[in-house]
């Protein structure tokens, strides 16, 4: 399976403008997108993709303590993928760092069309449908904020595991514990957020094992309970995710660095680092 290149651009003839003549500014054109289903709708708004950006303190803290848990396995990887692959964020963060291809599959044709990645090949896909193609093809995936979308969470990781070779790696983010649940969580739709003991259970019985497994953000918990007394508008959680400025952007990028990694104590977020079950 071969990445999707950017189109090329028209060639421009150097020698061919008079002296003085201003050539035409070439704009990049947007990388393929291979279908191999329909677009669907998910359980996720698309405000969402038009806030999260590469400088976001928190998409930049999630890429750190990634690093931290598996950046051996990572580099090792020789095949990877990521599920729910979004606007591409984390897909164009692991070609800038580590300088490999990761295929992204996304069912949302707003976020494939906004996908920031720069050699990722792109693919409509539905992973229920496993294609015989990539049957045991990944020894690396990733799996980032998609899981407390997903209602039938146990069908969903058995599909992903239908995608992944018998020694790959899955590397899961998700968002912690149920008391941190606000309108915030509401507007995302998102159906659950997760401990460490119940997102061990639900890999655990759907054929993997757990690896190394932190949780992260506990400098930010003040700021989700503050978040959880704000009454938020259900189609648009803009105000819960967006920092409003460079300025606090930065601030809460040096707080959220505040904590050691691993750590089972308290977050935001539980990261883990997965392999198949024997």
């Amino acid at each position: 399976m071969t990445a999707q290149r950017n189109l090329p651009l028209a060639e421009i003839d150097s020698a061919g403008g008079l002296p003085g003549e201003k050539m035409p500014t070439l704009e990049p054109q947007p990388r393929a997108i291979e279908y191999l289903c329909e677009p669907m709708p998910v359980n996720m708004g698309d405000w969402w993709f038009d806030i999260a950006t590469e400088n976001h303190f928190w998409i930049r803290r999630r890429f750190e303590v990634m690093r931290r848990l598996a950046d051996s396995a990572i580099r090792k990887a020789a095949r990877c993928a990521e599920i729910g692959c979004g606007n591409g964020l984390l897909q164009k963060a692991l070609e800038d760092y580590y300088g490999i291809s990761v295929a992204g599959f996304e069912l949302n044709e707003v976020a494939l069309r906004k996908n920031v990645g720069r050699n990722s090949s792109l693919y409509c896909y539905n992973i229920h449908q496993c294609n015989p193609e990539f049957r045991n093809y990944f020894d690396m995936l990733f799996l980032f904020d998609v899981l407390e979308h997903i209602e039938d969470e146990s069908a969903f990781l058995q599909s992903i595991n239908f995608h992944l070779a018998d020694s790959g790696t899955l590397i899961v983010n998700v968002p912690a514990h149920r008391f941190l649940f606000s309108d915030y969580d509401r507007a995302q739709r998102h159906v659950r957020r997760y401990s460490a003991a119940s997102l061990t259970r639900v890999v655990e019985q759907n054929g993997y094992k757990v690896r190394r497994l932190t949780y992260w953000g506990l400098p930010l918990v003040p700021l989700l309970l503050l978040r959880k007394m704000v009454s938020l508008r259900l189609d648009n959680g803009k105000a819960g995710f967006d920092p409003g400025s460079h300025t606090v952007n930065k601030l809460l990028s040096l707080v959220a660095r505040c904590e050691p990694i691993p750590q089972k104590m308290l977050g935001t977020s539980v990261m883990a680092v997965l392999e198949k079950a024997s």
